[in-house]
């Protein structure tokens, strides 16, 4: 357990529990709306705001959550507007926000590009005081969020037509979706870098929908796996000199092949169990209907 001596590593593995917390917290609501990658577009749009921290002298976490933040709600408003060129304005919105923070890195004082790498593909050393308490409170809004309005965010992103129906704020709960996933990008930059933190928002969800059928199991199984590979990453990168952005990325994916393996026999036990109980049962009297709704438990 010598690992946990360092002072910087034990900063580095608190990060990286906030993150694998609130990485799946948010993924799961984006893979639900079909937006997994939408991520991927916020951590190009975040790169600007690293780029004017350096420039600015400024924290370029806070700085970088200020400009996600800006290009998310464009993202969501131009999502809902957006017609045939609306694939077009994200793309541009994705590729200035990368060409803008590589611009504004290299008009910041000498030093700045190597700081940069942390950023894109995370860094143990560097996560500083400052950062974790950055982290720690950016962590509890997304937390607070996806978890406080689980329901609520779970119907919107399941069918937004039924949300509006019922009464929800389906704008105005979309454009919480989007900021809330443009803060976890802020909070995973650190520890996985703005490149890969996508991945780390879509593959424990993707891993625990092998084994759940309902909401509430795929949440707490997706996050328990995003603590999981964060903190087996972050502690490999210690005995390892490797980027424990890569790293983390790599042990999900593995996580994610082995939970299909697991998903296969346990589907074909389950059929099994169910052709049998249908055998037994077909003298009994039939059970009323069930709907969709009555196998998600939020």
């Amino acid at each position: 357990m010598d690992f946990l001596e360092p002072a910087f590593m034990q900063r580095a593995l608190l990060a990286a529990v906030l993150v694998g917390i609130t990485a799946p917290a948010v993924g799961i609501y984006l893979v639900q709306r079909r937006q997994a990658l939408m991520g991927d577009g916020i951590g190009h749009v975040a790169m600007t705001g690293v780029g004017l921290g350096f420039l600015l002298n400024s924290s370029p976490v806070w700085m970088a959550t200020l400009v996600a933040v800006a290009g998310s709600v464009a993202m969501e408003l131009i999502r809902a507007y957006g017609k045939t060129r609306g694939d077009l304005a994200l793309a541009l919105l994705f590729y200035g926000g990368m060409a803008g923070g590589v611009l504004l890195i290299n008009l910041a004082p000498t030093g700045s590009n190597a700081n940069l790498t942390s950023y894109l593909f995370g860094s143990l050393s560097t996560v500083s005081p400052e950062d974790v308490t950055a982290i720690s409170v950016l962590a509890a809004f997304v937390v607070l969020v996806t978890v406080g309005l689980r329901r609520q965010l779970f119907a919107v992103s399941q069918d937004e037509e039924f949300a509006r129906v019922t009464g929800l704020p389906v704008r105005l709960l979309n454009l919480l979706i989007a900021v809330t996933a443009a803060v976890t990008v802020t909070v995973a930059m650190r520890v996985v870098g703005l490149l890969l933190v996508s991945a780390l928002m879509v593959v424990p969800v993707a891993a625990a929908q092998q084994l759940s059928k309902s909401f509430r199991a795929t949440f707490v199984l997706a996050v328990a796996t995003g603590v999981a590979v964060t903190l087996a990453g972050t502690v490999t990168t210690y005995y390892v000199d490797v980027p424990p952005g890569s790293t983390i990325v790599l042990y999900a994916i593995g996580v994610f092949v082995l939970m299909t393996l697991l998903a296969a026999p346990l589907a074909r036990r389950r059929a099994r169990a169910a052709e049998a109980a249908a055998v037994e049962g077909c003298d009994t009297p039939v059970p009323p209907a069930r709907g969709p709704a009555d196998d998600v438990r939020v």
